[in-house]
């Protein structure tokens, strides 16, 4: 059954290849397409068109396809959504999640589309209107190839709202670290524990513990089992 599934899978992101390349050539220059599959989320690229997000065949997954991968079967297409790049520029996106016939998330079908300069040409007109509204603080999305270099950056964010090392954290806030990169995906990756560990200067162990005390903090609090 596992062989008749993978090759199942294997058919539908064959199919999808074209479309990838049908949908940015549509678009033009302003949009990339990237599909991925989940199976090998450190190289989940196979197939991109464009170059808005800097993708490369055998990529590794963003944050974004680690938040799915975490939901696992549980997870939903998520579309329009707007965000930033490292570098600033503003994309909006559409992922919309691959299930084979049994109904499991497998991979993704990503679509990005560069609206900064969309943007621009709006606050030039509304600046010529004389309206003056500054668009919301927008999420800075990490989009690269090396899946190490996604988990630094995630576990970076969610530092930065911390204050202090390690070390001056209380249990409360050790465990709100770990359960909040848990939640973004982190810990779906492959080695993200010892990665994570290394960062916080903590042992494996240490770090295990922490994140079961987490998961097990956030299903006593949703009503789940303890």
């Amino acid at each position: 059954m596992a062989d008749e599934l993978n090759t199942e899978r294997d058919a539908i992101l064959a199919a999808l290849a074209p479309v990838v390349e049908g949908i940015a050539a549509t678009f033009g220059p302003v949009c990339d397409v990237v599909l991925h599959d989940y199976r090998t989320p450190d190289q989940s690229v196979v197939a991109v068109a464009g170059s808005v997000t800097g993708r490369r065949v055998g990529g590794a997954m963003s944050e974004i396809g680690m938040r799915v991968l975490a939901r696992g079967d549980e997870a939903s297409d998520e579309l329009n959504y707007v965000t930033r790049t490292r570098n600033g520029t503003l994309v909006k996106s559409s992922t919309m999640v691959l299930r084979d016939s049994s109904g499991a998330v497998f991979g993704a079908l990503c679509v990005n589309v560069d609206v900064g300069a969309v943007t621009q040409v709006h606050g030039l007109l509304g600046a010529l209107a004389g309206l003056g509204a500054t668009p919301a603080e927008l999420p800075t999305t990490t989009f690269g190839n090396d899946i190490d270099s996604v988990v630094d950056a995630l576990f970076d964010a969610h530092r930065s709202k911390q204050r202090g090392s390690w070390a001056e954290l209380d249990r409360a806030e050790r465990l709100e670290l770990f359960g909040g990169l848990d939640t973004r995906g982190v810990f779906a990756v492959r080695g993200a524990v010892e990665q994570v560990a290394a960062r916080l200067g903590i042992s494996r162990a240490s770090a295990y513990h922490y994140l079961a005390q987490a998961r097990a903090t956030h299903d006593t609090a949703i009503g789940g089992p303890a």
